[in-house]
């Protein structure tokens, strides 16, 4: 089942990503913090090389974890506005 819910996740963000990379034209407002660095209106990808990769999403936009550097590989988590995670696997965040 967690399969199966995991699968779905993936395929809705990556969905997502889709559709509002081709239409991004501002940077999301706030802050997003990744592993104590802080980036104010962020905007696209950003890469860590420290594990766990930690995120706190102080934007008005979904952050996007990813397991590979540049934002490749799969979508292994969404950060929503006002949370924070700790990704064990995770190598770089988008965020629009």
């Amino acid at each position: 089942m967690r399969r199966i819910a995991t699968a779905l996740g993936t395929i809705a963000a990556a969905a997502t990503l889709a559709l509002t990379v081709p239409c991004s034209a501002y940077a999301a407002d706030g802050v997003l913090v990744v592993n104590d660095t802080a980036y104010e209106q962020p905007s696209g990808c950003y890469d860590s090389d420290r594990w766990p990769l930690s995120v706190s999403n102080h934007t008005d936009a979904v952050a996007f974890v990813f397991s590979g550097p540049g934002c490749s590989g799969e979508v292994i988590e969404l950060v929503n506005p006002g949370d924070s995670a700790v990704s064990e696997f995770g190598a770089s965040v988008y965020i629009d």
